[in-house]
């Protein structure tokens, strides 16, 4: 089991450079959580490229329904006091901190490739072409 991030999770289901990476963490480990932030953040990432013409809103629903299909039953609330802690010892947002503080909660491994995060949070955070890599 490992928390991904929104990235992760976008990686998979939107064609990038880093999809082959997501497919491989996928298969590496099919456990995949995640704090119920990530479905905003993702139809936020989702709204982008429906505005830049790259989905219509149809495949974008697609995009989304495969993603909650995956998600089902792995997402977690999270404690709002762990996550202002975080803020409080780092420079990231309230939003990465979430996904920290349920790595942290569940003690399991981060996976994203939010720089800040991984500097902030080594100990938890992993990159992930280390974690496909490894």
């Amino acid at each position: 089991m490992i928390v991904v991030d929104t990235n992760i999770i976008g990686y998979l289901y939107l064609s990038s450079e880093r999809t082959e990476q997501a497919e491989q963490a996928l298969l590496k480990d099919a456990e995949w959580v995640a704090p119920l932030l990530w479905r905003s953040e993702f139809r936020s990432v989702l709204a982008q490229y429906i505005r830049r013409g790259i989905l219509r809103v149809e495949e974008a629903e697609q995009v989304m329904d495969k993603a909650q299909a995956l998600m089902l039953g792995q997402e977690y609330e999270v404690v709002p006091s762990d996550v202002l802690r975080l803020v409080a010892q780092s420079g990231c947002t309230a939003y990465n901190c979430e996904f920290v503080a349920l790595a942290q909660e569940l003690g399991i491994a981060l996976v994203t490739v939010n720089r800040e995060v991984l500097r902030e949070f080594p100990e938890i955070a992993v990159g992930l072409e280390e974690y496909v890599g490894s």
